[in-house]
Formats: C-alpha cells, sequence, structure tokens
C-alpha cells in the first residue's frame, strides 16, 4: 500500500476478538501477571467485586501494534500511538478494533498517516480511544527505512 492509496475519512479494516476464559488464563502465564481477576472467577466476583473475570489491558495494549503492522504492511511502518484505558472487558465482550483516517502530510519524502483507534465492545463502548501515527511510502519515492528514522521537524 502507499500513500497515495489513502484516504482522509477511510476506515481501516476491522478487527474482531472475543476472548474467553482460557485465552485470559493463558495471557496472564505469558506475561507472567498472575493477578486473579483475570483467571479465578470466585476472585474477581467476591474479592475485587467485579462482575466477572477482566481482560488485561495488556493484551489490549498489544493488539495496537499488530492491528497498525497489519494495515502498514510490508512497505510501512506504525510509527506512534496513543490511548487510553476507560471501560472494562470480559470474555462475553465482542472487542472490535479500529481505525479512520483523519490526516495525511508529506514529510521527508514520506507519507504520514494521521488516524483515531479505538476498541469498541458489541454495544458500542469505547473501551480504548486513542490516535496513531503510520508511515507509508509514496508511489514512485523511496522506500521506509529499516530501522525507521523519524522525519525531522
Amino acid at each position: 500500500m502507499y500513500y497515495d492509496d489513502v484516504e482522509v475519512g477511510q476506515e481501516l479494516p476491522k478487527y474482531i476478538y472475543r476472548q474467553t476464559p482460557t485465552h485470559l488464563f493463558r495471557w496472564s502465564a505469558s506475561i507472567e501477571n498472575f493477578h486473579r481477576i483475570h483467571y479465578d472467577l470466585d476472585f474477581a466476583l467476591n474479592h475485587d467485586k467485579n462482575p466477572t473475570i477482566l481482560v488485561h489491558g495488556s493484551w489490549k495494549q498489544s493488539v495496537v501494534p499488530q492491528f497498525l503492522k497489519d494495515w502498514v504492511s510490508p512497505g510501512g511502518w506504525p510509527w506512534k500511538a496513543r490511548f487510553e484505558h476507560r471501560a472494562m472487558l470480559t470474555p462475553n465482550d465482542v472487542l472490535i478494533m479500529w481505525g479512520t483516517v483523519v490526516d495525511k502530510t508529506e514529510k521527508d519524502g514520506m507519507g504520514i498517516i494521521e488516524l483515531e483507534i479505538g476498541m469498541k465492545t458489541q454495544d458500542g463502548v469505547e473501551s480504548m480511544p486513542g490516535t496513531a501515527t503510520v508511515v507509508l511510502p509514496i508511489r514512485g519515492g523511496k522506500e521506509i527505512p529499516y530501522p525507521f528514522i523519524p522525519p525531522q521537524d
């Protein structure tokens, strides 16, 4: 994909996830986060008074770079992302990672794309609003360097 192919207002392909208790347990083990609210239902309900076990914030964070990388690959580069955790998510939620192009500029021979991003539930609750910046090559221009060197202000 090239910078020239992207339009302001364009929506990125959505990612749709549904976490299960098994996914949450495996994520806890893989990152060594043993806080029981993520895998022990009795603890989550009775000790922390949550509605059920909860999806990890760190898992939500891990979705963002994958989402951006998959959209700009193979020639582009995810540059920056900023987001906030605003809602508790549970294994019953359908999680929809989304993005929309809000601006595009050329700098140092590279195409800079500004995005609004987020992760909504099936009910439209925005759990992770944010922004991101990705870099794409301009058709007929230079490749995006690897390792990526940000353009100078």
